[in-house]
């Protein structure tokens, strides 16, 4: 059996693999590949010293598999948001595991994008916009849009069992629970409609409103904003002198130094304003409705406790694999992960099933 740290090692191995295998850009596909052979040469490592055999070590996990599916389906951008997010655990199994081992800490551990940007660097034949377009792919999809779409099917499927659960407890399961249940749904997912379509809408007016006022002081104070370039420059440990050439120059291009100016003093990417307030609605909507269904399925065919014993089974189902998705991001075991979210989901359930009964006898 394999250690924790090894097969994490041997997963990202796997995963970059396939993002070498997977990208058009042949620049990019080497820096890739690169960072497959670091991993591999981790993972040997780490299983020398723990007396492991090194036979056959490249063979990824269902957790990789799975990933590497995800980026078959939607894109290999996917693959590459979900290294980012995971490279905190690499890096923290990598000092846990030298601790152990009394090996010495050298810091470049830390975080695996400091290696994966260190290599684009030093590649000679990886150009700027190349090394944007990087960036770009890494910031903008991938971990986040997928761990986006299991906590939404998560908070419609418990929000709404819980709410059919309670009106089940005061009805026995009878009349009400259906109209109840997609009551929820379609309130809860409208909710977190627009609570998304309005986060990312003033976002965006934010940003834009600021880099409005920073293109306003560029036609009014073009000198003062050249000095600002200049220490922008100065701070990045270019001499003064170079630095305030290299301001003067990119000054004469106002849109060039406006977006330069947006970027580092501002501290704001450009690219992720493009985002659809409304695409993003709609997709929270149905994400959200996606669990909340789940939990009314049984009681759009008949009623009874029938309903609500088939209810809670498939309530249960959902809020395991539910578990079991998140430890595509946490590392953890999936039983243990399945099993705690059902837990937890049904304990919410019961606790509002207990209530609803309460409630029935008390009207009755």
């Amino acid at each position: 059996m394999k250690n924790k740290s090894v097969q994490t090692e041997i997963d990202a191995c796997f995963l970059y693999s396939k993002l070498a295998e997977h990208e058009t850009d042949t620049n990019l596909a080497n820096v890739f590949r690169q960072m497959s052979e670091i991993e591999k040469s981790h993972a040997i490592a780490f299983a020398k010293k723990l007396n492991l055999s090194t036979e056959n070590i490249i063979q990824p996990s269902w957790r990789a598999k799975t990933i590497n599916t995800i980026g078959k389906v939607f894109g290999y951008d996917y693959v590459l948001g979900v290294m980012m997010d995971t490279e905190k655990g690499i890096s923290s199994a990598i000092i846990q595991s030298k601790k152990k081992n009394n090996v010495e800490i050298t810091g470049t551990e830390t975080n695996h994008v400091k290696i994966l940007r260190s290599i684009l660097e030093k590649e000679t034949n990886v150009t700027g916009s190349q090394l944007s377009k990087f960036e770009k792919k890494h910031r903008s999809v991938g971990g986040n849009a997928i761990r986006a779409a299991v906590l939404g099917g998560n908070d419609g499927l418990v929000s709404n069992f819980s709410l059919v659960m309670g009106v089940a407890g005061a009805t026995a399961g009878q009349d009400g629970v259906l109209l109840s249940g997609l009551a929820g749904l379609l309130a809860g997912a409208l909710s977190m409609s627009l609570g998304e379509w309005v986060s990312v809408k003033s976002s965006q007016e934010l940003y834009e409103n600021q880099m409005q006022i920073e293109m306003d002081e560029l036609e009014t104070n073009p000198e003062g904003e050249q000095k600002e370039l200049a220490l922008i420059y100065m701070a990045k440990g270019i001499p003064e002198d170079q630095a305030h050439e290299m301001a003067a120059e990119i000054i004469k291009d106002k849109d060039k130094a406006h977006e330069i100016l947006v970027r580092e003093e501002l501290g704001i990417n450009t690219d992720e304003l493009h985002g659809s307030a409304i695409e993003a609605a709609i997709y929270s909507f149905i994400l959200f409705a996606i669990g909340a269904v789940l939990p009314v399925l049984p009681f759009m065919f008949m009623k009874g406790m029938n309903a609500v014993y088939i209810s809670v089974g498939l309530s249960a189902l959902g809020l395991f694999i539910i578990g079991a998705a998140i430890t595509l991001f946490t590392g953890k075991n999936v039983w243990y992960s399945g099993f705690r979210q059902m837990l937890f989901g049904l304990l919410a359930a019961a606790i509002t099933f207990g209530i609803g009964k309460l409630i029935g006898v008390s009207i009755a």
